[in-house]
């Protein structure tokens, strides 16, 4: 069975330098681990930089992992889950990418 890795970059504060509330990332994980059985969180503080409309961004992100079987409806629906986790973390964008993997 080919495996493909879904990762999540979620930001720790908004864009205005405050926390983001704790239970907006306890939702995140509930609604994959509900959709898909099992996540794994790195809560190892990842900067990453950026520029928008010529302004430096800089964010302390977290990840999500979620391993799932290579099927066209979980691309789905992370292309869609994308726009609530904008909408959720008052984000311009959100990073998923996805790669495919091999479990030994």
């Amino acid at each position: 069975m080919r495996l493909r890795r879904y990762e999540i970059l979620l930001p720790l504060l908004y864009n205005d330098g405050t926390k983001i509330e704790k239970e907006k990332f306890l939702a995140t994980n509930e609604d994959l681990l509900n959709k898909f059985g099992a996540t794994t969180t790195d809560t190892t503080k990842i900067v990453g930089r950026w520029l928008y409309q010529n302004q430096l961004f800089e964010d302390k992100i977290m990840r999500i992992i979620v391993d799932v079987p290579e099927e066209e409806d979980h691309e789905d629906f992370f292309k869609k889950y994308k726009e609530i986790l904008k909408e959720r973390f008052r984000q311009i964008d959100i990073w998923i990418t996805s790669y495919e993997i091999n479990v030994i």
